[in-house]
C-alpha cells in the first residue's frame, strides 16, 4: 500500500486531481489540504508559493497508472508526485483500499 503526496497550485486543482484519481479507481481515497506554503528552488532562485496537497491512498499495482494520470492532468512542468510505502495499518482499512483500487473487468 502507498500514500502518494501530490502538490497542486490551489485547492481547485487538488480537488480535481483527487476526484479524477478516485473516480478512475487509481486511488481509493484522496484527502485535500489547502493553504500550504512552499519554498523551493526553481530556475536558479528560491521561490515561494501557496499550494494545496492531495494525499492519495493506493496500491503498488496502481501507482504507475496514477502517476501517469497525474502528469496528464497537472499544470506544473514538474509536478511533485512522491509515494511512501505504508508498512502497517488498520487491516480492514487496508483491505478496503485494495478492493477499491482493484482493476475491475
Amino acid at each position: 500500500m502507498l500514500l502518494v503526496y501530490i502538490t497542486a497550485p490551489d485547492g481547485k486543482i487538488a480537488r480535481s486531481l483527487g476526484s479524477a484519481l478516485v473516480r478512475e479507481r487509481l486511488a481509493a481515497c484522496a484527502n485535500i489540504v489547502d493553504g500550504m506554503e512552499s519554498f523551493y528552488w526553481w530556475d536558479g532562485d528560491v521561490q515561494s508559493a501557496r499550494e494545496s496537497i492531495c494525499l492519495c491512498k493506493t496500491t503498488e499495482e496502481r501507482y504507475a497508472a496514477l502517476e501517469k494520470r497525474v502528469k496528464e492532468l497537472h499544470p506544473y512542468e514538474v509536478p511533485c508526485i512522491v509515494a511512501m510505502s505504508l508498512t502497517r495499518g488498520h487491516q480492514p482499512f487496508l483491505d478496503w483500499l485494495a478492493a477499491e483500487t482493484a482493476v475491475k473487468n
